[in-house]
């Protein structure tokens, strides 16, 4: 007989969580808030990350189809929009592909000291998003050594950010007020309007219910790796953003450059430390892609499968079963972003598609929390694996009080509210109207492909 499947013990599911959850370059974005975003950064890892986790623990593990999040809308809402999840939480995978192929060459300008121009930063960019599509047509998409590599980059990337601060701190002062009225919540447009990146960086924890069959006791290691990885996320993220916010002033801090240009202020100069930091750096930018596009391509091809995306997506290569059609797409979505990109009215080219790419996924998760809860009633005999044992109004505030934070955080992060915000925000909101259309007609033409019974066209 053969040795017995080694089971996930709870140290690997809250490794999981941190190299599946953390993402660095959402780090500078974040400090952008300021001081008070230790504040926001507690109060919604108790109010979001928390309910969050517990929601998608109980739907991961109790439908586990290769829908996901796609297939628990549908489940309880009907096809139309479990079609509308899946076309928003794919659509933020080639956005967010554009934005971090911006990134990447940015960072090879910061440590590098070179000015690319602009046609040849756009061929880079092209070759950057290609070579990512190329590999997420092949397994080794989902190897893990590229987690775990990607994980060690991530950790250390932010504890040396944070020990540095540290020491200058200490030693040189910082570059912030950090006392407490400063700590306490700011409720300035710019502050609400960065919020909605909190919560991005929260998202993705689904991941690490997928493997509750691996698991030597599910109920007890989730709820376990929920709190303990949640911790973990904060703590780092926190770390990093101590980091910037010595180095840097608030108001001068970059979404785009700010992570490498605090360690060139705290070490006093760009050194041998600062390229290797910034050589990692840009490999956790192609890692986190090339470990999110297997999830992501697949539930595009699960929808289009069930006549709910376009046929396009539900292409696979016939040997290894990848979805290579919705990889294609992802290519072709994330090129024209690039090249669009001296037509788009705003300085910040990696904010403006990283905005759009957290507005879309973020979009995604609304009817997650209520699908939920619909779903208790409608299948209440389904077993599962892992259940989340609260009252009436404990569900309802867990279902209801992420929902609502989703949505206001969405409106503050899209909208613009004053004439400064104009500039930033225009694009965004055209952005999402944008792609909310071309999803409802790309929707539409899936949806009449193949007639359902009436009970599921809702």
């Amino acid at each position: 007989m053969g040795k017995p499947k080694k089971k996930f013990k709870l140290f690997d599911a809250v490794l999981m969580s941190v190299c599946v959850v953390l993402v660095v370059e959402s780090a500078a974005p974040s400090a952008a808030i300021g001081a008070s975003q230790f504040f926001w950064w507690i109060l919604l890892l108790v109010l979001f990350f928390i309910p969050y986790g517990f929601v998608s623990a109980e739907l991961g593990t109790t439908y586990d189809d290769e829908g996901g999040i796609y297939d628990w809308v549908k489940k309880a809402f009907g096809r139309k929009w479990g079609g509308r999840v899946a076309w928003f939480y794919w659509i933020n995978y080639p956005i967010w592909m554009a934005s971090l192929a911006v990134l990447f060459m940015e960072v090879i300008e910061q440590i590098f000291t070179i000015q690319i121009s602009t046609p040849v930063a756009i061929i880079c960019q092209l070759i950057f998003i290609w070579l990512i599509c190329f590999i997420s047509c092949f397994p080794v998409s989902d190897s893990k050594w590229i987690l775990n590599v990607a994980a060690f980059c991530k950790v250390f990337i932010m504890l040396s950010l944070g020990v540095l601060g540290i020491y200058h701190a200490v030693t040189k002062g910082v570059a912030n007020d950090f006392s407490l009225p400063h700590l306490l919540p700011s409720f300035d447009l710019k502050s609400l309007s960065f919020m909605s990146v909190i919560l991005f960086n929260f998202l993705g924890f689904e991941v690490v219910t997928s493997l509750a069959s691996d698991m030597e006791n599910p109920k007890k290691q989730i709820p376990q790796a929920l709190i303990y990885g949640g911790l973990l996320i904060v703590f780092f993220y926190l770390l990093a953003a101590f980091g910037m916010g010595v180095a840097i002033p608030t108001e001068e801090l970059s979404t785009s450059g700010g992570l490498v240009e605090s360690f060139i202020l705290l070490i006093g100069g760009l050194n041998p430390f600062v390229v290797i930091i910034g050589l990692l750096f840009m490999f956790t930018l192609i890692a986190n892609l090339v470990s999110w596009a297997l999830g992501v391509n697949y539930v595009a091809m699960y929808a289009a499968h069930h006549n709910d995306m376009p046929a396009v997506f539900g292409i696979q290569n016939k040997k290894n079963e990848m979805p290579v059609g919705a990889s294609v797409i992802n290519g072709i979505v994330a090129s024209l972003l690039v090249i669009a990109t001296p037509l788009i009215p705003n300085e910040n080219i990696f904010w403006a598609f990283f905005a759009l790419n957290v507005v879309a996924l973020l979009f995604s998760y609304i009817l997650m929390f209520p699908a939920f809860l619909k779903l208790r009633k409608i299948d209440p005999d389904r077993e599962r694996p892992f259940k989340v044992k609260a009252g009436p109004f404990m569900l309802k505030c867990i279902t209801y009080v992420p929902m609502v934070l989703l949505i206001v955080t969405l409106f503050f992060s899209v909208v613009p509210l004053s004439s400064d915000e104009m500039g930033e925000k225009i694009p965004i909101l055209i952005g999402t109207v944008v792609a909310t259309i071309i999803g409802e007609i790309c929707i539409r033409y899936a949806f009449k492909k193949k007639k359902y019974p009436e009970k599921e066209q809702k």
